[in-house]
């Protein structure tokens, strides 16, 4: 598992996350039951408190962030908002794949498939070595 880059979640981001748990609408909830079961080895989180922001569902590995978009999301504030937490989240190295509820719930598999192939290819080739490990090869590829 590669270190976590998000960013600590600000006070009282926690407990918000937790109440969100509690609250999931249902594309959010069809999503988290097949997303908990790590396809395509993947592990993700669900709620992950973030900064000031709670994101929907998360996968550290691939420093991917799942959003859950409902019909309220492209109305009113919300597209500047999401437009501006999204920069900062790519500021801090973490790519934001948004997703319509109406997809959830026409395709789930087309969904998650989406889902699967944007974090494997934001996976980086090979795992770093692990602190106090074996020095690497020589450029020959001989110890």
């Amino acid at each position: 598992m590669f270190k976590n880059v998000a960013p600590k979640p600000r006070a009282g981001g926690i407990g918000r996350a937790r109440k969100l748990r509690s609250e999931m609408p249902l594309p959010e909830v069809l999503l988290w039951r097949e997303l908990r079961k790590r396809p395509g080895g993947l592990k993700f989180r669900r709620q992950r408190p973030s900064g000031a922001f709670v994101l929907d569902f998360y996968c550290a590995d691939a420093r991917l962030a799942i959003e859950v978009d409902g019909m309220a999301r492209g109305m009113g504030d919300n597209p500047p908002r999401d437009e501006a937490r999204d920069r900062w989240f790519a500021s801090a190295g973490i790519a934001t794949l948004r997703i319509p509820a109406s997809a959830i719930l026409d395709d789930l598999a087309a969904a998650l498939a989406l889902i699967v192939s944007e974090a494997r290819a934001r996976l980086p080739l090979h795992h770093p070595a692990a602190p106090g490990g074996p020095p690497p090869r020589d450029k020959l590829g001989e110890e």
